[in-house]
């Protein structure tokens, strides 16, 4: 049996998680919106959230932290239509649904998957329960299957193990590394930066005839902050009215950590992309990268003086 573990290093701290075992709680439920709801209502469900159990919002509070985590894995799935297709029919054990297919399932407590008379049965029911690569990973290696004329035919062609992976945005930034324990050796796979939800890294495992081969599917999870398209990011940044009507400068934030300053023309108007190139996400496997936009939300002021009042009362009359 082949024990498959990633450990992960992020921040300097490490935890061993099986990839194959997913979160038993209703990803809706999570979200708190129900089962028909669209697509914008989950994002927004999700934003709603998001901002409220930030771990910068609630610094140190580990039940705020894991209840995030929660809800980044509930809208990486239910804002995805394929992969909340897949949730909807198989639950819990989703990210194995082509698998049950092949198998002739329909769910994850199908079981009855059997081979032709005289070859061997394999029977298998709640997967929940086991590791599901190793049920599969015995299924290719010790079914042999027949020729129509009764010889042996032609060994197949080994296939590739897929294991979820999911990372942070910086992490999808600045490219990071997983340990792998593999039986009794242990390989750390560089993830690169520029990589996306759905990207896949090799790792060529070694062993008899050449080992399986290993696929790191990657997700990446959703940033309370900074939304990606492609390779460009975008960030929302509060303008002051002033500066927003005679012009000035604010700060613009990056995954690098760093603060860019970005000047704001004079008369901006609410909702204005500014672009700052260069600046998004590293372009997979080249030297280029995508561009950042900052998007001005204007902030009005408040808790007014009396002199303030009458500016704006004399700015009202003037514009009339």
């Amino acid at each position: 049996m082949h024990l498959i573990m990633l450990t992960y290093g992020y921040q300097g701290t490490t935890m061993d998680c099986e990839a194959t075992k997913l979160a038993k709680k209703d990803f809706y439920q999570v979200l708190g919106v129900n089962r028909g709801s669209s697509e914008k209502d989950i994002k927004q469900a999700y934003r709603k959230l998001a901002r409220k159990y930030h771990p910068d919002v609630n610094p140190g509070d580990k039940s705020a932290e894991a209840t995030f985590k929660e809800i980044n894995e509930a809208h990486e799935v239910l804002s995805d239509p394929e992969k909340r297709r897949k949730y909807d029919q198989f639950g819990d054990q989703w990210q194995h649904a082509d698998a049950f297919t092949r198998a002739g399932g329909s769910g994850p407590f199908a079981g009855g998957f059997r081979r032709q008379p005289g070859g061997t049965t394999y029977e298998f029911t709640d997967f929940s329960e086991g590791d599901f690569s190793d049920i599969f990973g015995n299924l290719f290696r010790n079914a042999e299957p027949m020729g129509a004329t009764g010889t042996r035919a032609r060994p197949r062609r080994k296939r590739a193990l897929e294991y979820p992976t999911e990372i942070t945005l910086e992490e999808a930034f600045n490219g990071t590394t997983r340990l792998l324990q593999l039986d009794e050796r242990r390989l750390e796979v560089k993830i690169p930066p520029g990589v996306d939800t759905g990207s896949k890294v090799r790792v060529a495992a070694g062993g008899p005839e050449g080992g399986a081969e290993i696929h790191l599917v990657i997700s990446v999870r959703p940033h309370a902050q900074f939304e990606r398209k492609g390779d460009d990011l975008h960030v929302e940044i509060p303008v002051p009215l002033t500066d927003a009507i005679l012009g000035g400068e604010v700060q613009v934030p990056t995954l690098k950590g760093a603060k860019l300053a970005l000047k704001i023309p004079p008369e901006t108007q609410n909702g204005k992309s500014i672009r700052l190139a260069r600046q998004g996400m590293p372009r997979l496997n080249t030297s280029e990268r995508g561009d950042l936009y900052a998007k001005v939300r204007i902030v009005l002021p408040t808790n007014l003086t009396e002199k303030e009042k009458k500016l704006f009362e004399e700015l009202r009359s003037l514009r009339k």
